[in-house]
């Protein structure tokens, strides 16, 4: 299918309402978080949105889960695990990530959240410009999807909840690299923890600032 480039915002602009409106069948919204992140897995959110939850959260004005707040992005989840027809959860590990590089990791962790679904979605919306290879479902790649598609945005927000969770869980195996804050990415504290202690099993070795010679 075609990549679906965003236009301007306005109040119709989700996809759901005008796009695929006639859509026969549920729509799946897929989209990864973690992707620039120096330390552990890149996570994928998959979620099927019923009709009937799309205006419950625009009321709630559901966005991008990076454009929310912490306890605003867990209340969202919280929500969404209710309304859903169906959520998963896919990721690819960080031996993965050295192994097939970050984009072919990100993709692999898409197809394994939309593999694990058990409602059979109609057309898969993927954040992006690029498709899932060897998926057995109708797809098509939506530019800044997160800003455009409710089902997007709910994938986002499960993805980013689940994946900030992990990483609060591994900064107390790995307290020197100050996870706990920067959820693996690259702040300054972290930089220097590399510098200082090198990277640990979880850090993307085939990333450049956790390629320290110690």
């Amino acid at each position: 299918m075609q990549e679906i480039k965003p236009a301007a915002g306005n109040n119709s602009r989700w996809l759901e309402f005008s796009s695929y409106s006639d859509i026969q069948g549920a729509v799946l919204g897929v989209d990864e978080v973690g992707r620039g992140a120096l330390f552990g897995p890149v996570v994928a959110g998959a979620v099927i949105l019923p009709v009937e939850a799309l205006s419950i959260l625009m009321v709630d004005n559901i966005n991008d889960s990076k454009k929310l707040s912490s306890s605003r992005r867990i209340k969202l989840a919280e929500k969404i695990t209710t309304l859903a027809l169906d959520w998963r959860i896919g990721y690819a590990t960080t031996a993965e990530i050295d192994e097939l590089n970050i984009l072919q990791a990100t993709l692999l962790a898409m197809r394994r959240a939309i593999l694990k679904l058990r409602v059979k979605p109609a057309l898969c919306l993927i954040d992006g410009n690029q498709l899932v290879t060897n998926l057995p479902v109708p797809q098509a790649s939506v530019v800044k999807g997160d800003e455009r598609s409710l089902n997007i945005a709910a994938a986002s927000i499960m993805a980013k909840v689940w994946r900030d969770d992990l990483l609060r869980r591994l900064a107390l195996k790995y307290p020197l690299y100050d996870l706990e804050s920067n959820k693996g990415y690259g702040s300054q504290r972290h930089l220097l923890a590399l510098q200082e202690y090198g990277p640990s099993p979880l850090h993307r070795k085939s990333f450049r600032p956790c390629q320290i010679q110690r």
